[in-house]
């Protein structure tokens, strides 16, 4: 009787062991993996679920996108952010207006506004600007500060006549050449990449200078020196500098070219050769070494 009692005990209580499905859920929690997508990922996906659901409505999204660009503006226009002025230092009166027409900032003007790089870019887009540094600075100013292109030089080339800077860069056009006679005359196509070999040799015919009309550049390979009364050095392509030292030496010791001399040849270092005129063709003879040649009159 007791045995049975003891029997109907056992099959009354609860069996402890879990459920197949119970197992399997508390199997599938133990997976770190599965609580992570449990405690982050769905409250994450209901987060956006909800946030783009709150934004599908058009009406909501401009209502909000006005209401941020009305905040955004009022931050941008303060005093303070604010540019009143523009300075522009380091320019002529003529390049400055001409900067003034190129940047067309019509202020004041918010300092968010300016795309200082874009205008940078416009600035030296100008032939005679070499380089431009634009910042803004306290009080509202827009400082402009300009390194301006010197003009060395000036080429008549294919399109008239170019004031040229010592790195052969255009700085302007110019009407007449009597507008700068200050700076020495080239011409002849490529002469422009050659301007610093040209002012060397300008410079390094210092005692003839005066006398001095301007370079042709020939056949793009080598220089002419022309002077007045219808004279002419032909240099070399290969080392002019020292071709044109021997002339002015000759000049120096024989006062050559105040003779009646039309053409001094260099162009063969080993043979160089005047051209004459007739008359002055007995006064020369006594120059030796130099082969001589007649400048005929047709």
């Amino acid at each position: 009787m007791r045995s049975l009692i003891r029997r109907t005990a056992r099959a009354d209580r609860p069996d402890p062991a879990p459920s197949r499905w119970a197992y399997r859920f508390q199997r599938l929690w133990l997976t770190p993996f599965f609580r992570q997508i449990v405690r982050v990922g769905m409250p994450s996906f209901l987060l956006v679920a909800c946030i783009g659901l709150f934004f599908s409505d058009q009406e909501r999204q401009r209502a909000i996108g006005d209401q941020f660009a009305e905040i955004r503006r009022s931050v941008e226009e303060r005093p303070e952010f604010m540019v009143k002025v523009m300075s522009i230092g380091g320019a002529s009166d003529t390049l400055s207006e001409h900067v003034r027409e190129v940047l067309a900032v019509d202020l004041p003007l918010s300092s968010f506004d300016l795309d200082l790089e874009a205008m940078r870019k416009r600035v030296e887009s100008l032939d005679a600007v070499k380089r431009v540094d634009l910042r803004i600075k306290s009080g509202g100013i827009l400082n402009v500060r300009i390194e301006e292109r010197v003009p060395a030089i000036v080429w008549r080339g294919p399109d008239g006549l170019e004031l040229l800077d010592a790195d052969g860069h255009r700085v302007a056009g110019l009407q007449v050449r009597i507008q700068r006679p200050d700076l020495p005359l080239i011409a002849g196509e490529g002469a422009n990449a050659r301007v610093r070999e040209a002012l060397a040799l300008i410079e390094r015919a210092e005692p003839i200078k005066p006398r001095i009309l301007g370079l042709v550049r020939m056949a793009e390979t080598r220089w002419d020196i022309v002077l007045d009364r219808g004279q002419r050095i032909m240099l070399p392509t290969e080392n002019p500098g020292l071709a044109l030292d021997r002339v002015l030496a000759l000049n120096e010791a024989q006062e050559l070219l105040a003779r009646d001399v039309t053409r001094v040849d260099f162009r063969n270092a080993k043979r160089p050769t005047l051209r004459l005129t007739q008359n002055a063709v007995d006064a020369m003879k006594e120059m030796r070494g130099i082969e001589i040649t007649e400048d005929r009159q047709e």
